[in-house]
């Protein structure tokens, strides 16, 4: 049994999380969803190693989250990280799923909900995502919503991300957050970010320009105390990177058009969303994506370390 986690249940820290967390050096999470569902072979596990060294050179430790063999892991090595890359049968975990998976030995990758929980749970306060799940469109008659928003209603850890996926009912999505007391605030932004697009066209209450600002209103939530829940940092991919608008909404258009002529429905409306957009923009929306994904991670490294020198 590891020495860091004499519990059978409870997360497993890497060697170097475990050293950071103790000495009070910054952390960074990240999800490994987007390495084994979101990415090709074998440029995922390249695009895993990228986003690694991004936070290292931003000066915080990388601590991307998965579960091997039913141990929750907080940080891995190369050899995991390469499995969670390369093995086709590794799940896709929720937070819901992690209690099953863990009692029978499964591995699986973490989902927003997933890697939230457990980040916060090993003690790292920030993590970097994509874009978040969130209320799916024609909400009033399935009730569709994503686990992500409850979870991050009950969860004290600032995420960074691009918005929600541009797929989903953004203003709904939106007025379930400020229903669940989930504060959001855009970073350099008025308008909440569209995950391909710079923005989605709703905006945002709060607006903050530098991660020390973030790390202010971090400080002060924490101060006034009340219940946990997630900080969102909204933070938009650069013009130059996002998708083009007019492609983005023709496509969306005609593959949700699709989606209603075959039928599809509940969990396999958003797989086939997205693969529509990547397939009909030739590779374009994958781009736009990764282009957000760095663009998180270098931000939620920059507030990790800002937060560690002003403790």
């Amino acid at each position: 049994m590891p020495q860091n986690s004499p519990e059978p249940y409870e997360p497993v820290l890497s060697a170097e999380v475990r050293a950071a967390l103790s000495t009070g050096l910054p952390v960074v999470a990240l999800e490994s969803t987007i390495i084994a569902h979101g990415l090709p072979r074998p440029r995922n596990l390249t695009v895993a190693r990228e986003l690694e060294g991004l936070v290292r050179s931003a000066g915080a430790v990388p601590a991307t989250v998965a579960v091997l063999d039913g141990r929750a892991h907080v940080g891995l090595g190369e050899d995991q990280l390469e499995r969670v890359a390369g093995d086709p049968a590794v799940r896709k975990l929720g937070h819901r799923d992690l209690a099953p998976a863990l009692a029978t030995g499964a591995s699986g990758a973490t989902t927003v909900s997933g890697t939230a929980f457990l980040a916060a749970r090993a003690g790292v306060g920030v993590f970097a995502t994509g874009g978040l799940g969130g209320v799916h469109r024609e909400w009033a008659a399935d009730q569709d919503e994503s686990a992500d928003l409850r979870l991050l209603a009950r969860t004290g850890i600032t995420v960074v991300c691009a918005g929600v996926k541009s797929i989903l009912d953004v203003p709904a999505t939106l007025q379930r957050l400020e229903t669940l007391g989930v504060s959001v605030v855009g970073y350099g932004t008025g308008h909440f970010p569209g995950f391909y697009l710079s923005s989605s066209g709703e905006p945002v209450d709060w607006t903050v320009h530098s991660p020390g600002e973030v790390v202010e209103v971090i400080r002060a939530r924490e101060a006034l105390g009340g219940p946990a829940s997630a900080l969102i940092v909204a933070n938009p991919v650069a013009e130059a990177d996002q998708l083009d608008p007019a492609l983005h909404d023709r496509v969306l258009a005609e593959a949700l058009d699709a989606c209603r002529e075959r039928g599809i429905s509940g969990q396999g409306v958003t797989p086939f969303l997205l693969d529509q957009l990547m397939r009909r923009t030739g590779g374009a929306s994958l781009e736009a994506n990764l282009a957000a994904v760095r663009g998180n991670v270098t931000l939620a490294a920059k507030i990790a370390v800002t937060a560690t020198g002003l403790r």
